[in-house]
């Protein structure tokens, strides 16, 4: 008998309701910044673990994300190391960056809203993740996959990391604006 993935709510599809953990080796967790306010800097976190809880009802759905903060990678030793260090996210203090979810609402286009709460260096802000489901697929295992592609922007300041440089011609080295990119692939439990 053939398992339905998806299911229709107020005229969109969404995922059937069940729990689903994030597949690290097909899932990015990305940052983009801005360097001498002329170009944009990316990075990832490489090691995280986190669970979706897809609710009967939608908005009774959850998230929790938890991310290694040792594992950020911008692709430069010497910067990934200046981001570990206290200047920023003082991964010896504080290791780990969580995100869990508090509510979630669904527009009529598709398009979700994620409000939770995220924690860098023990500090806890309220963050809304615009995200979108991109689809599910049962894989060659019999797993069952969805996919979604969540967005963000932030002030880094918000939680503390508020190292900088002024720069004698204006304006500051690093900017304060941060895009918070996911794309997820997760298979349900």
């Amino acid at each position: 008998m053939a398992t339905t993935l998806t299911r229709e709510y107020q005229g969109v599809q969404i995922p059937e309701a069940g729990t689903y953990v994030l597949d690290k080796s097909h899932t990015t967790v990305e940052f983009v910044g801005r360097h001498l306010m002329i170009t944009k800097v990316r990075g990832r976190f490489t090691d995280f673990d986190g669970r979706i809880v897809i609710g009967d009802n939608p908005e009774d759905s959850a998230v929790e994300v938890t991310i290694d903060a040792s594992s950020v990678n911008s692709g430069d030793d010497k910067r990934d190391g200046h981001l570990r260090s206290p200047d920023f996210l003082d991964v010896e203090r504080y290791p780990t960056i969580s995100y869990r979810s508090t509510g979630l609402r669904v527009g009529s286009d598709g398009q979700a809203k994620v409000t939770g709460d995220l924690t860098v260096k023990d500090v806890t802000r309220p963050v809304t993740l615009d995200v979108e489901f991109d689809g599910a697929s049962p894989d060659p295992w019999g797993g069952q996959r969805l996919g979604f592609t969540a967005t963000a922007e932030i002030d880094r300041e918000d939680w503390g990391l508020t190292w900088n440089v002024a720069l004698e011609t204006g304006g500051m080295l690093v900017g304060k604006k941060i895009r918070l990119e996911f794309s997820v692939q997760a298979v349900r439990q």
